[in-house]
C-alpha cells in the first residue's frame, strides 16, 4: 500500500472535521490520569471516569499483544487446525485470517476513535443502530460480548491445564494426570491465580504488560532459533502442499473451513483494548493505533512461528496419532533430545500463557462492570460498584471469578460439554463485531455523518467494513462446526459441537430478561449522550 494510501486512511472522511477536538499539543490533564480529550469523551458519552488511566501508549500495545498471543497460540493451539487442513491448510488459513483481521481491526480501531468507552461493542452499537433498534439489538450485544469474554477465561485455563499436564506426561508417561478431575483443579488454580493478580496488582498491570512484552518478543526468538537449528526438518512442497482431512468431511476445502478455528483464536479479542479504554491516557487516539501495531506485530511473528513449527513436523499423522492436544511439547523434545530444555521451554510458554489470561480477566471484568453500569444485568448495582480506595470494578473481577469456576466445574462431569462452552467464546464475541461493524457500515450506506474521531478510515472506510463482514459472517457459520461430521455417528453426541446451543440459550435468555423487566432497568448508552 503506497505511503499516500495510508495518510488517506488516517484522514478524517469529506465533512466529519475533528476541529471540536482542538488539535493534539499537550491536551491539558483531567481527573484520575486523563487528558482534556479523556475527559470531553467521557462527557460527552455521560460517563464518571471512576478508574484511574494508568496505561499509556506501550503499556496498551502490550497488553492487547499479550492476550492475542499470537505466535505463541499457533504453537498451542494448533492441533484443531492440523487434523482439518494438515500443515498446507493451516497455514494459508492464517494467513489469509490476519489479513482479513487487519481489515476487521481497523473497522474496529475506528469505533474505538469515536467512542473510546469500557463498554466496547454494546456501547458502540447503541450509538449507531437504526434509533428504533438501539436499545434492544445493544442489549443482546452486550450478553454476548460478556458471554464471549467471561467463557474466554476457561478456555485460557484448560490450555495452562493442558500444557502442564503435556510436560509431566514427557517426562513421566505413566503418571496419572489424565483425568478430568485432575485437570479440572488445576484450571481452578489458575482461574484463582489470575484473578488475584487483577485485584492486588492491578496497578502494576502496565509495568508487568512492558515486562511481559519484552519477554514475548525475547521468547520468539528462543523457539524460533531452537526449532531452525535443532529440529530435522520436512520439505518445503511437503509443508506448503499437505492438506488434511482428518476430520472426514469428504471435501478439503471444507475441511480447511472447519479448520478456522486455530488461526482464529489465535487473533481473536482485538476489541479487549477497548474495554480497557477509560484507564488509558489519551484513548482516542493511542488505542486505535496501538490496536493496529498488535495487529501487525503479532501477526508477522505468528505466521513465522507456524510456518516454521510446520517444518518440524516430517510426520504428521504420527503427531496427530499421539493423541495429545498439545503438539508442540512434543516436537520440542524432538528438537532438544532433552527433557530439561524441553521442561524450560514450556515453562516459558506457561509464563506468557498465563499473562495472556490475567489480560483476558481484565478484559471480561471491565466489560462486565461497563455493561452493569448501564444496568444490563440482574444485580447491577452491587456488580458495577467500585471502591474508591482500589479504583478496579473489584465486584465485576468477583463476577468473572465465578462464573468462570462455574463454567469449569462442567469439566467433572464432561469435557463435551465444557468444550462447547469454550467454543461459544469465539462465536459470541464473532456475533459482536458482525454486528457493531454492521451498524458502522448502515450509516455509511445511508450517507449519515458519522461521529468526529482523530483515528479515520477516511475513504477506505466501506470497502473494509464490506470485507470485514464477509469474512466475519464465514467465520461465524463455522465457529460451530465439531471436529468431524456427527450425523450417523451412534456417539454423535460426544463429537457433536453444543456451542450453537448455548449461544442461542444464552441470546434467548437475555431476551426474556428484557422483555420481562430488564428494559425498564437497562439504559442505552445512547440515552446519556449529550449532544454537544
Amino acid at each position: 500500500m503506497s505511503a499516500t494510501a495510508m495518510q488517506d486512511m488516517t484522514k478524517p472522511e469529506e465533512g466529519l472535521s475533528i476541529g471540536e477536538y482542538g488539535n493534539d499539543d499537550k491536551p491539558g490533564v483531567a481527573p484520575k490520569g486523563g487528558t482534556a480529550f479523556d475527559e470531553q469523551e467521557m462527557r460527552r458519552m455521560g460517563k464518571v471516569q471512576e478508574l484511574r488511566r494508568n496505561f499509556k501508549f506501550i503499556g496498551i500495545v502490550g497488553f492487547v499483544t499479550i492476550l492475542q498471543a499470537t505466535w505463541e497460540s499457533t504453537l498451542l493451539a494448533n492441533s484443531f487446525g492440523l487434523v482439518n487442513g494438515g500443515t498446507g491448510g493451516v497455514i494459508w488459513c492464517t494467513i489469509a485470517v490476519w489479513l482479513l483481521m487487519l481489515c476487521m481491526i481497523a473497522s474496529m480501531a475506528e469505533m474505538a476513535s469515536m467512542c473510546p468507552t469500557a463498554g466496547g461493542q454494546y456501547h458502540w452499537v447503541s450509538e449507531f443502530a437504526p434509533p428504533s433498534l438501539q436499545k434492544p439489538l445493544s442489549y443482546v450485544v452486550g450478553w454476548c460480548c460478556c458471554l464471549g469474554w467471561i467463557a474466554g477465561i476457561p478456555s485460557c485455563g484448560i490450555q495452562l491445564a493442558g500444557v502442564v499436564q503435556a510436560m509431566v506426561l514427557l517426562v513421566n508417561p505413566n503418571a496419572d494426570v489424565g483425568t478430568l478431575w485432575q485437570s479440572t483443579l488445576l484450571v481452578f488454580l489458575f482461574v484463582l491465580l489470575t484473578v488475584g493478580f487483577n485485584v492486588f496488582f492491578a496497578h502494576h498491570l502496565p509495568l508487568a504488560e512492558g515486562i511481559v512484552l519484552f519477554l514475548h518478543v525475547f521468547a520468539f526468538f528462543a523457539f524460533l532459533l531452537t526449532l531452525w537449528i535443532m529440529a530435522d526438518h520436512a520439505p518445503a512442497v511437503q509443508v506448503f502442499t499437505t492438506f488434511n482431512d482428518g476430520g472426514g468431511w469428504g471435501n478439503t476445502g471444507l475441511s480447511c473451513l472447519v479448520g478456522l478455528a486455530t488461526p482464529i483464536w489465535c487473533f481473536i479479542g482485538p476489541d479487549a483494548g477497548a474495554h480497557m479504554s477509560e484507564e488509558l491516557k489519551d484513548a482516542s487516539l493511542q488505542l486505535p493505533k496501538a490496536m493496529m501495531w498488535a495487529i501487525l506485530g503479532n501477526g508477522v511473528m505468528g505466521i513465522v512461528m507456524l510456518i516454521t513449527f510446520c517444518f518440524c513436523i516430517t510426520d504428521l499423522d504420527a503427531l496427530l496419532s499421539d493423541g495429545s492436544q498439545y503438539p508442540i511439547i512434543q516436537v520440542l523434545f524432538n528438537a532438544t533430545s532433552s527433557y530439561a530444555g524441553t521442561i524450560i521451554l514450556g515453562s516459558v510458554l506457561l509464563v506468557l500463557l498465563f499473562f495472556s489470561t490475567v489480560t483476558t480477566v481484565a478484559s471480561a471484568s471491565r466489560q462486565t462492570w461497563a455493561f452493569s453500569r448501564d444496568c444490563g444485568f440482574p444485580f447491577s448495582e452491587w456488580i458495577r460498584y467500585v471502591p474508591p480506595a482500589w479504583e478496579i470494578p473489584l465486584n465485576a473481577l468477583l463476577v468473572c471469578l465465578g462464573v468462570s469456576l462455574i463454567l469449569s466445574a462442567i469439566n467433572f462431569g464432561s469435557s463435551t460439554a465444557l468444550n462447547a462452552v469454550l467454543s461459544v467464546s469465539n462465536a459470541a464475541l464473532i456475533f459482536s463485531y458482525i454486528i457493531s461493524v454492521g451498524c458502522v457500515r448502515l450509516k455509511r450506506l445511508r450517507g449519515e455523518a458519522l461521529l468526529p474521531r482523530r483515528w479515520s478510515l477516511g475513504k477506505w472506510g466501506a470497502p473494509l467494513n464490506d470485507i470485514t463482514l464477509a469474512f466475519l459472517l464465514v467465520a461465524f457459520v463455522f465457529s460451530f462446526f465439531p471436529t468431524s461430521p456427527a450425523v450417523g455417528n451412534p456417539a454423535w453426541a460426544s463429537q457433536f459441537n453444543w456451542a450453537i446451543v448455548i449461544f442461542i440459550a444464552t441470546c434467548t435468555l437475555a431476551l426474556v430478561y428484557y422483555v420481562c423487566g430488564g428494559s425498564r432497568r437497562y439504559v442505552a448508552p445512547v440515552a446519556l449522550v449529550k449532544q454537544e
